[in-house]
This record gives structure tokens, C-alpha cells and sequence, in this order.
């Protein structure tokens, strides 16, 4: 699949898949960052994605990244219009430790997918064909 790509900063290389089975690219941090502890904080991943139609970007942290760093990241769904010309992917990240955490410039702390989706046509009913099961938690 062709995926159109702009870097911010060129001097950075470009996200790949570091293994020829690998299923999610490394993004690279644009700049050194500091996320305060208990804080949420963004980092910049230098790149601008025009997601193919059909597909959903998402991002997540790399697997080593709470271990290594104590951070762990927020909601990363990136929409097929997220794409114009200041449209930088950023990375946000929670840090869950009891101390500062610096992300250097050209480090690697997340990942992303491309995933295919489908868009729903709502039909509206008055009542589901299906027993409640009660919610959350219910099953054991």
C-alpha cells in the first residue's frame, strides 16, 4: 500500500517497520520532551500521514515503553482528514511514575498501525432482538 508522508524535520528518518514481519512502524520523536510526573504531556513524532481511504491510523506505545520509561499512551485514532500541511502527528503520553520523564529527539517510544474500517449506516429501532447481559463485568 502507497502512503503519502511528509517529514517536518528531514534530518530525521523516515518511521519503518523494523522486522519483515512486523505489523506496526516505529515513530521517532521530533524533539526532546519532558513529561512531569502524573501529568500528561504530547511529543511531536516529525511526521504528517495521508491515511489511505478505507483505513484508520492507530497509534500506540511500543511495548517496552511503560517498563522503560513509566509512561503509557492516551487515545490514538488518527481520522483519513487528518493530513493538511501542519497536521504533525503527535504522540500523548500519561506518565504514570513519581518522577519527570525525558523523551530524547530521535527516540523511539510509539507505534502505528494502519487499520481497515468501515463507516455505519444507522438504523434506528425501538427495542434490540437481544437479552441484556446486564453490563460491564457481568461475565466473570
Amino acid at each position: 500500500m502507497q502512503v503519502i508522508i511528509k517529514r517536518v524535520d528531514k534530518s530525521l528518518p523516515l518511521p519503518e517497520y523494523k522486522t519483515g514481519g512486523a505489523v506496526a512502524f516505529d515513530l521517532i520523536t521530533r524533539e526532546t520532551t519532558i513529561i512531569k510526573s502524573h501529568e500528561v504531556g504530547r511529543i511531536p513524532s516529525n511526521v504528517i500521514v495521508k491515511i489511505p481511504v478505507g483505513f484508520m491510523l492507530y497509534i500506540k506505545d511500543r511495548s517496552s515503553t511503560a517498563m522503560k520509561k513509566g509512561l503509557l499512551i492516551t487515545a490514538g485514532i488518527i481520522d483519513q482528514d487528518y493530513c493538511g500541511d501542519n497536521d504533525e502527528l503527535l504522540t500523548q503520553f500519561y506518565n504514570f511514575s513519581d518522577h519527570d520523564v525525558t523523551i530524547e529527539r530521535g527516540e523511539r517510544v510509539a507505534q502505528g498501525i494502519f487499520v481497515k474500517i468501515e463507516r455505519g449506516d444507522w438504523e434506528e429501532v425501538e427495542s434490540m432482538d437481544s437479552a441484556s447481559r446486564g453490563g460491564f463485568g457481568t461475565t466473570g
